[in-house]
């Protein structure tokens, strides 16, 4: 409760950080190789990417703990005149969101999670998602070097047992933001 009320408050002040308004180049590239599919976004925060994505064609679902940033990304939405569907939920629990997808989107928001949140937030997408299904995330990682405080930071190791072998790495491209490291995971359904 306090987690979502530190959220609201961010939205409330203006741009937090993790809200660019900057759809990444690494989705960029993906959806300009990719044809358009089912996407659904998992943190989508004002709606940026998801805005981005159905202007490209794809059918997308939009989720987000803080009602501040859906109602944004759905204003975002109705200015673009594109149809994208935008729930203020727990990334965690998708009972209600029905797949499947081709394209999961993830870009800052797995790594707030605690432990068995994550673990639930995998089942979820696993099931949410066939063979031949994408799943991008952008994450903060545990690198060994940087002293730990709040949150354990998911590694490579920790991703693979949460999402395999329903899900195969196929590339990881490892980065820094705001001094902290940072990675894109891109991972495909297999079985």
């Amino acid at each position: 409760m306090m987690r979502r009320l530190i959220f609201e408050l961010r939205y409330l002040l203006g741009h937090p950080p993790w809200d660019t308004g900057i759809t990444p180049p690494e989705l960029l590239a993906f959806l300009g190789r990719t044809p358009p599919g089912r996407a659904l976004e998992l943190g989508c925060g004002t709606g940026t990417n998801a805005v981005e994505m159905a202007r490209r064609g794809w059918d997308v679902t939009a989720i987000d703990f803080s009602s501040r940033a859906t109602a944004a990304a759905r204003r975002r939405a109705a200015a673009a005149r594109l149809p994208v569907v935008v729930r203020t939920g727990d990334v965690s629990d998708l009972r209600r969101v029905l797949g499947p997808f081709d394209l999961v989107l993830d870009i800052g928001c797995f790594h707030g999670l605690a432990p068995v949140a994550q673990a639930r937030y995998a089942d979820h997408v696993i099931q949410r998602t066939l063979p031949g299904a994408t799943y991008l995330l952008y994450s903060f990682v545990d690198d060994g070097l940087a002293p730990r405080g709040g949150r354990a930071l998911p590694t490579e190791e920790s991703l693979r047992r949460l999402f395999t072998p329903a899900f195969a790495v196929t590339a990881i491209d490892h980065g820094t933001d705001r001094q902290r490291a940072s990675a894109w995971f891109t991972f495909l359904r297999t079985g």
